[in-house]
């Protein structure tokens, strides 16, 4: 992806492109965070823990059982599919 990223160039824009550069210098995101990520999803400490969409480097995930019922009656980390019968169509 990131060499898609630096491919396209300005079209992904300059900022985005820098990022990638960044990231690539770093040796980006190391695979343990996101195995950790799987793991503490498949563990009884996120027993609860349902329908959320996680960005493993960015959202503080190990916290989230301190914070289960905020996530239960929220739709914060909640990635959602909106058909038409949801705004009231039925074309579907």
């Amino acid at each position: 992806m990131h060499q898609e990223t630096l491919a396209a160039g300005d079209r992904a824009g300059t900022a985005f492109v820098e990022q990638t550069k960044r990231q690539i210098e770093s040796g980006g995101v190391p695979a343990t965070l996101g195995a950790g990520a799987a793991a503490f999803l498949l563990s009884d400490e996120a027993q609860g823990i349902t329908g959320k969409f996680l960005a493993a480097p960015y959202d503080g995930w190990a916290d989230w059982p301190k914070h289960l019922e905020e996530l239960q009656r929220t739709d914060i980390f909640t990635l959602r599919r909106i058909v038409p019968k949801d705004r009231g169509m039925d074309w579907q």
